[in-house]
C-alpha cells in the first residue's frame, strides 16, 4: 500500500487496488439482489391482487346468475318475481328496507350471502323433502266417520254460538259447539260469526261452509236447526241470563263443567247463547265418541261452499302447471271441481309441477301478540304496543304490571314467529333448489313487501294466489278475508310439501292435521324445532354454511316421527288418536 495513502478517506484508495475492486462487484451484487427481491415481492402482491379481484368477480356473476336464472324457469306472468317492487336483487332489497317504514337490523346478510352462493350449485335435493315417513304413517287410517250411537233429539233446548276469530278459530270453534250439543243433548242452531276488528269480514258460516252437507252429515249425532222457534226469538237473552261469554268459560273446560254450569241455565231458559265461543272446551278428559264427533265434524261435515270449491281448484291447476289429474287430496279440498276441465285438450298429459306451501305467519296481530321484537327498532316497538293496547288490552296490562321475559329470552325460547329471512334459511339449508315452486300463504306481511325480499331473491317462483288469480276472479272474495283463508287452506293442504313458521298458528295446525287425516303418510310437513333454530340462528355470524346445513336438518328431521297424539293437544292438529285415526298393525 502506498505509504502516501489516507486510510480514513476511501477516495483516496488507489482504484488499481483487487481488493477494492472485488469489494465493489460484490456491492453491485448485492444491490441487484434487492432489487430481484423487490420484484418478486411486487409480482406476488400483484398477483394476490389479481386472486382477490378474480373471486369478486366471481361472486358478482354468481349473484347476477341468481337474479336472472328466473328467465328460464317459465310462468313469468304468474310469479311474484315480476313485480317490480319484489323482483329486486339481496343487495338493493336490503337497502329498500332500510329507507322503508320498517328499518331492520340486517342480522342475517352473511348467511343469506351463504345460502345464494349454495343455491347456485345448484344441487340435487334431498330426497326425503317431498316424502313423508310412509311406513309407519300409513298404519293410521281415517275413521272418525264410523259411528256407534243413536241420534239426540236435543229436547234439552238450543244452543246459540257466536264464533270469534278468523276462519280457522271459527272451525275449531264449530267443532266445539257440535260437540257441546250433543253432550247437554240440545238442538244447535247454525253457528255465527262474529265480526272482528282484526279481521274485518262479514262473512257468516253458510258464505264458507255448505250448509246443507254440515246438517245432513251431522243429523245422526245431533238435532241442527237454522234459526231458533219464534217464540223464543223475542227473548232478552242477556236480561234472563242466557248469555254466555268467554270470561264465563274457563279455557279449555271439561265435559264436567257445561254439565253442571250451563244444563242448568239451559233447562231453565230453553236457550243458551255463548259469544266468543272458541277454544272453550278441552282435549281431556273427554268420552270417546265426543272426541269422535269432534274429529268427524272437522274433517267430514265441513265442506267448502261450491264459489270456493271451484276456486281453489282453479288455483291448484295453476300451482300444478294444468297438470291433468288432481292431488291426492284435492277431492276432499274441492269436491267435485278436482277433476280438471279437459276440454279443448289434446296431445300427451302433462306431468304435475310439485310445489312447496309456506305458511308466514308474520302478520302484525301474531307479531303483537307474540311480544317479541323482528329488527324493527323503536319504531317497531311503538307500532306493535300500540296495536296491542287497541286488540289485546288485557295483554297490555298484563305487560305492565308484570315482569314478563325479555323479547330476546322469548326468541332464545323458539317462542317467537320466524321471521322471513329465517324461513328463507331453514329452507335453503334443508336443500330445497332454486327454482322450486312456492306458495305463500297468509296476507298484509308486517313490513310490507320489501320483508320478502330475501325469499323473492333466492326463490324467484314464488307464488300467492293474488298472483295465479285474475283480478276478475278474486273479486268475488275481496274484502272476505275468511274467504280469502280458504283458499289459502286448499293450496296449503293439498301441496307436495309445507312447511310452517309458527307451530302456534291455526292454519299451520288445521293444514297439518289435514294432511295426517287424508294424506296417507304421502304428504310430509316440516315443523321447525324453533328453540334449536334459534340456537342455531344465534352463531350467524360465525358458522360455516355445511355446519348450518347440518344442524337445521337435524332439528327438523327430530320433528318427522309418527307418534300418536299427545294427551291434551289437539285432535284437529294430531288426529293419530283412536278417536280419529283406527291402526290397522
Amino acid at each position: 500500500m502506498s505509504p502516501s495513502a489516507d486510510l480514513s478517506n476511501p477516495h483516496s484508495l488507489p482504484t488499481h487496488s483487487p481488493r477494492l475492486g472485488q469489494n465493489k462487484w460484490k456491492r453491485k451484487r448485492e444491490r441487484g439482489k434487492v432489487v430481484w427481491y423487490r420484484k418478486k415481492q411486487f409480482k406476488g402482491i400483484l398477483g394476490l391482487v389479481c386472486l382477490v379481484g378474480l373471486f369478486f368477480i366471481f361472486n358478482g356473476f354468481m349473484l347476477l346468475r341468481l337474479q336472472l336464472d328466473d328467465e328460464t324457469s317459465g310462468n313469468k306472468d304468474m310469479s311474484v318475481q315480476n313485480s317490480p317492487s319484489i323482483s329486486v336483487s339481496i343487495k338493493d332489497g336490503l337497502k329498500k328496507i332500510g329507507k322503508g317504514k320498517m328499518p331492520r337490523k340486517d342480522t342475517y346478510d352473511r348467511m343469506l350471502a351463504l345460502a345464494a352462493h349454495s343455491l347456485a350449485k345448484n344441487k340435487h335435493e334431498p330426497k326425503e323433502l317431498w316424502q313423508g315417513p310412509f311406513v309407519p304413517a300409513s298404519a293410521w287410517r281415517p275413521c272418525a266417520d264410523h259411528r256407534d250411537w243413536n241420534p239426540s233429539e236435543g229436547n234439552n233446548g238450543y244452543i246459540l254460538v257466536t264464533a270469534n276469530g278468523g276462519m280457522n278459530q271459527q272451525r275449531v270453534a264449530v267443532c266445539n259447539a257440535v260437540v257441546i250439543a250433543r253432550l247437554l243433548n240440545s238442538s244447535l242452531v247454525i253457528p255465527r260469526f262474529m265480526y272482528s276488528s282484526v279481521w274485518r269480514d262479514v262473512s257468516q258460516f253458510s258464505h264458507i261452509y255448505q250448509e246443507e252437507h254440515f246438517i245432513n252429515y251431522l243429523t245422526p249425532d245431533i238435532r241442527i236447526v237454522k234459526e231458533l222457534p219464534k217464540e223464543l226469538q223475542s227473548l232478552d237473552l242477556e236480561a234472563i241470563g242466557s248469555t254466555v261469554t268467554d270470561v264465563d268459560v274457563p279455557k279449555e273446560s271439561e265435559p264436567s263443567f257445561y254439565l253442571k254450569s250451563i244444563l242448568p241455565i239451559l233447562l231453565k231458559n230453553r236457550v243458551v247463547h255463548f259469544v266468543g265461543f272458541g277454544n272453550r272446551l278441552a282435549f281431556d278428559p273427554i268420552p270417546f265418541q265426543l272426541q269422535r264427533l269432534r274429529c268427524r265434524c272437522n274433517f267430514h261435515a265441513l265442506q267448502f261452499v261450491p264459489k270456493i270449491q271451484e276456486t281453489g281448484a282453479l288455483l291448484l291447476q295453476r300451482l300444478r302447471k294444468h297438470a291433468t289429474h288432481p292431488g291426492s287430496l284435492d277431492h276432499y279440498l274441492t269436491g267435485p271441481f278436482a277433476e280438471p276441465n279437459l276440454k279443448g285438450k289434446v296431445g300427451h298429459a302433462v306431468k304435475a309441477s310439485r310445489y312447496l306451501a309456506i305458511h308466514l305467519r308474520f302478520e302484525i296481530d301474531m307479531l303483537a301478540h307474540s311480544l317479541c321484537e323482528y329488527g324493527g327498532g323503536e319504531e317497531e316497538r311503538k307500532e306493535l304496543e300500540a296495536y296491542r293496547e287497541i286488540h289485546f288490552p288485557a295483554l297490555t296490562h298484563l305487560k305492565n304490571t308484570t315482569e314478563l321475559r325479555s323479547p330476546a329470552l322469548l326468541r332464545s325460547e323458539g317462542l317467537c314467529p320466524l321471521t322471513p329471512e329465517e324461513a328463507v334459511l331453514m329452507l335453503a339449508a334443508l336443500g330445497f333448489r332454486r327454482k322450486t315452486h312456492m306458495f305463500i300463504a297468509g296476507a298484509n306481511i308486517y313490513g310490507g313487501r320489501s320483508r320478502l325480499t330475501a325469499l323473492t331473491s333466492l326463490y324467484p317462483n314464488l307464488f300467492t294466489k293474488e298472483k295465479l288469480l285474475s283480478a276478475t276472479e278474486l273479486k268475488p272474495f275481496m274484502n272476505f278475508s275468511s274467504q280469502l283463508a280458504a283458499l289459502d287452506f286448499i293450496a296449503c293442504t293439498a301441496s307436495d310439501a309445507f312447511a310452517m313458521t309458527d307451530s302456534g298458528s291455526q292454519l299451520s295446525s288445521l293444514v297439518s292435521g289435514f294432511r295426517i287425516y287424508y294424506g296417507g303418510g304421502k304428504m310430509p310437513t316440516i315443523r321447525p324445532n324453533k328453540r334449536r333454530l334459534a340456537d342455531i340462528f344465534m352463531k350467524n355470524n360465525t358458522i360455516e354454511w355445511k355446519l348450518f346445513e347440518q344442524r337445521v336438518r337435524k332439528a327438523v328431521r327430530q320433528t318427522k316421527h309418527v307418534f300418536e297424539r299427545p294427551k291434551a293437544r289437539s285432535v284437529y292438529r294430531y288426529p293419530r288418536c283412536k278417536e280419529c285415526m283406527c291402526l290397522t298393525e
